[in-house]
């Protein structure tokens, strides 16, 4: 049905897709230009400055996006949401507040110091400005992670005439599934990282680059790539088990579990049927799920049919969670096997180098597709367990929403495929600036001034 609650949702939903895309390289990256930072004043090789200052100019175009996208996406809890605000606002208002004041504030402030102030303030204070931004995006990710955790597993309140009050804030904040929330999104982010830096320096290698600053950046992408994936698998399995506890229908839907009990089977593949509440062609180990789950080959999980009504589309959460372990595989093979092929400073194979640009961008497959089993998967609720979606959509009339949701689309696209032209090609340009500088020796200079200033 074309109404205001589905276009909503189509809205919200593009909106925080878009967003996404951009704190997940920022918080990253401000951590990487900060260990460019300090390699170059630990080893003094102008390499790492010319790292720093080709990647700022990516966190900037990225920062605003980010900044731009992050606004729209804010108004919208009062254009079609009202409900959201008037029920849990005591306690999504100030969290809000909480990651403006203490870390929007922080990243806007030295970003400036950090782009514009590398020749009006001391190398230290340049350092630190680095350093004070890339702690920001990591602070903003904190509380972000922290309301939408509240979200999916709410605690530390009281319900006061259909409001939301607070009653223990750090119960609020630091909610059952929140730590493993905050470590998986930030290790996500790593490792979007490290898949665009290695893909950008792949690109440029492919064009006959052969800076030592380019090679550098790629051989470090790929081993920090090559370190946190596995770590991100390990977390991924303690958060899967935190959401068989705390919210069992999502983690049903994760599987196609239609019918639960002891010794579930791993559904390998199916095309879940909401009308009838089984799986279609489903192939499956018999078992298995109940081992990876509960450690137990006789382990209980419950299914979706023990849900009654109060579950969640199924099929995009099923298909979701698989292109999110899919490319996380490939993401494992390729970073090894690159970082592999790198050892002892060889040079990497032409096909290698395609494969790293193709997956230049994996990392926000990977992202959207674990974002979309997290907030799908909460559905019918907006707050698990106290608000529903349909109880908080707005009352507007579903063509006013819609020629919003068409602008904002339209818009998105636009915005989209600018940001990726401009991205390759500040590439190029770099490329042919280092072209430029072997035929034209200049002194070095210790400065980090990416913009001339």
């Amino acid at each position: 049905m074309l109404d205001s609650l589905l276009f909503s949702r189509i809205q919200f939903g593009a909106n925080i897709s878009f967003h996404i895309l951009f704190p997940t390289i920022s918080i990253a990256l401000g951590w990487f230009l900060f260990f460019f930072k300090i390699q170059h004043i630990r080893t003094g090789l102008d390499y790492w400055r010319e790292a720093y200052q080709f990647w700022v100019k990516i966190f900037a175009l990225t920062f605003a996006l980010g900044v731009v996208s992050g606004i729209t996406m804010s108004f919208q809890f009062g254009t079609n949401w009202p409900g959201y605000m008037e029920t849990v606002g005591n306690i999504a208002g100030p969290l809000l507040a909480y990651e403006v004041l203490t870390a929007f504030f922080l990243e806007a402030t030295f970003l400036g110091v950090m782009l514009f102030g590398a020749k009006r303030v001391s190398p230290l204070m340049h350092t630190v400005a680095t350093f004070l931004v890339a702690f920001g995006t990591s602070l903003s990710a904190f509380w972000i992670i922290a309301l939408n955790s509240w979200m999916q597993t709410p605690q530390g309140f009281i319900m006061i005439d259909g409001r939301a009050h607070a009653v223990d804030w750090m119960a609020i904040i630091f909610n059952p599934s929140m730590p493993y929330r905050l470590g998986h999104m930030l290790l996500a982010s790593f490792l979007t990282v490290s898949f665009f830096l290695a893909g950008i320096s792949a690109y440029r290698y492919l064009r006959n680059s052969r800076s030592p600053a380019n090679f550098l950046v790629m051989k470090i992408s790929l081993t920090v790539a090559a370190v946190l994936i596995p770590i991100q698998i390990m977390l991924g399995d303690a958060h899967g088990l935190n959401t068989l506890h705390h919210q069992p229908a999502k983690l049903a839907a994760m599987e196609g579990i239609w019918e639960g009990g002891a010794g579930v089977p791993a559904v390998i593949f199916a095309i879940p049927n909401q009308q009838t509440r089984t799986n279609d062609y489903e192939i499956s180990i018999p078992k298995l799920a109940s081992l990876y789950l509960t450690h137990s080959w006789d382990g209980e999980v419950k299914g979706l049919n023990q849900f009654g009504d109060k579950i969640p589309p199924v099929a995009p959460v099923f298909f979701a969670f698989r292109v999110m372990v899919g490319v996380g595989v490939l993401m494992l093979i390729f970073s090894w096997l690159a970082r592999w092929q790198l050892r002892q400073d060889r040079q990497l194979p032409r096909l290698m180098a395609k494969v790293l640009v193709l997956m230049t961008f994996s990392g926000w497959v990977a992202v959207l597709a674990g974002w979309y089993v997290t907030e799908i998967g909460r559905q019918p609720y907006l707050v698990t367990g106290v608000l529903t979606t349909a109880q908080a959509v707005t009352t507007l009339p579903s063509s006013m929403v819609f020629s919003t949701l068409f602008a904002y689309l339209t818009l998105y696209v636009g915005l989209l495929f600018a940001y990726i032209w401009v991205v390759f090609y500040l590439a190029r340009q770099a490329d042919s600036q280092d072209a430029q500088s072997q035929l034209t020796p200049k002194k070095s200079d210790s400065s980090f001034s990416p913009f001339g200033a």
